[in-house]
Formats: C-alpha cells, structure tokens, sequence
C-alpha cells in the first residue's frame, strides 16, 4: 500500500485532523509515546505539543527527527517503567491485536501512561467486507488485518482505571455483509478483498497473492453475494467509520 497517497486522501485526513484536535485539547507535555508509528506520520505531528515523541513498532520504524526517539516493540509486553509518558497514543492498532491479547495490550497501555491514553480504532466495523482468501493456505482473512471490531462501550470496559474524557466520530459508513453474501463471496474466492495491505495472512503468515482469474461459476456467485448484499441495503444504518476516545486515569479516592 502506498503510505502517501493514503495520507492524502480525503477520508485519512479528515481521521488526522480529528485526531490532532483531541491532542490540542490535552495539555502539553514532556513526554509521548506512538504506538504503531511506522512512517512517524503522527510521531512527527506529536512534536508539536511534546518534548520527546518515543516512536514505537514491531519493526524499528526510520525517523528523521531531533525530537523523535524509534523503537521496536511489542504492544502487549512493553518494556517502559509505570508512569513512563504523559500520553499515550494507539491509533490504528487495537484492531489488529488478536482478542486473546487485547486485555494484556490494554492494561500495558494503561500501566504506562502517568494521565492520558488516545485511542482510535475503526467503529463497529464489519470485518467481512473486503475479506480476503489466502491462496497459500486457502483460508478466509479479515480485511486489513483487523481481528477486532469495537463499539464504545467495549473500548471503556478495556480501561477500568480511566475515565473516558473525549469522544468523538469521524466519516460515515453503511457497508454490511450477511451470512449469505459471505458465504458466496468465499465461494467466489473473494477477489475484491484487500488483497493490497501489509498484513500477512492471520492463518499462516505468508504474504496475500491476488485472487486468480475466476471461473464462471465464482463469477456468478459473485453476483448473487452482490444481490444478496444489495436487497438488505436499504435496511443498513449509516455509522461513522472512527471512533476516537481519550482517556484520562481516575484520581485516587
């Protein structure tokens, strides 16, 4: 995926402008740690209002930047002392992390932060539209990697020891499967999944190969998935596409 063209689109920049508006309404401080900051497009942004920005990914990310120190990391065993940062910011991660370790990576987040913890994550996202098919082990893959999809009542209960300070949405979004659209879709080896992202198979860690040319009979499940689809549309909500919460932990009694 070309990083700089998702920058500049429309929707991505409307999720940064929103973003950084929430961070102009914490005060400023010494400290800041991004998690998942790969190219440091917000590790940069949070120069602004922080002394020193600690850029963090599985990987070392590469960062020119005097205030910007980058690490490799691991979200659910991070190795900062309690009370390391004055904020905390995890946008476009949460989804990714597998459930069984959602909980851990939480309460790391938590534990590390001495005020304020920033969280975005795709809301209520149905992570069957735009699946993929691996063709190296043959199973089904969420979109983009995302295991996870959050409501605002399933990101509070993961920060028992925060008060949720700032809420806001951005974008919209009415896309929504059923069970048969899905189950055609499989059929039909989903060819209009994400098949561009990063993210290697959940399953078995190979890259993702574009689908093969179809035959005519994934052809025509193609288009009964799209009719399935197409008859329940009218009763699809619109919901917004992000939700952006901030944190801030609870004085003690």
């Amino acid at each position: 995926m070309d990083l700089t063209q998702y920058r500049e689109s429309a929707l991505e920049q409307s999720r940064t402008k929103d973003l950084m508006r929430l961070i102009n309404l914490i005060p400023k401080g010494k400290d800041v740690l991004d998690i998942g900051a790969r190219d440091g497009h917000f590790s940069v942004l949070l120069t602004e209002n922080f002394e020193t920005v600690t850029a963090l990914d599985l990987e070392k990310p590469t960062i020119s930047h005097e205030n910007i120190n980058c690490v490799a990391g691991d979200i659910t065993q991070l190795s900062f002392n309690d009370n390391s940062f004055d904020l905390v910011f995890c946008a476009e991660v949460l989804e990714h992390i597998p459930f069984p370790l959602l909980q851990k990576a939480c309460l790391e987040l938590s534990r590390i932060s001495k005020s304020y913890v920033l969280i975005g994550v795709p809301f209520k996202q149905d992570i069957r539209v735009g699946r993929t098919t691996c063709y190296s082990c043959g199973k089904q893959n969420p979109p983009w990697g995302h295991v996870n999809s959050f409501d605002q009542e399933k990101l509070e209960s993961l920060f028992p020891a925060y008060d949720l300070h700032e809420v806001s949405f951005v974008g919209e979004n009415h896309e929504q499967t059923n069970f048969i659209s899905t189950f055609l879709m499989d059929l039909a080896g989903n060819p209009y999944g994400t098949y561009d992202q990063e993210e290697a198979c959940i399953h078995c860690g190979q890259q993702l190969k574009k689908p093969p040319e179809r035959s005519l009979l994934q052809k025509a499940y193609t288009k009964m998935a799209f009719f399935a689809q197409r008859i329940q549309k009218p009763f699809c909500k619109v919901h917004p596409n992000w939700i952006h919460l901030v944190f801030k932990r609870k004085v003690a009694q």
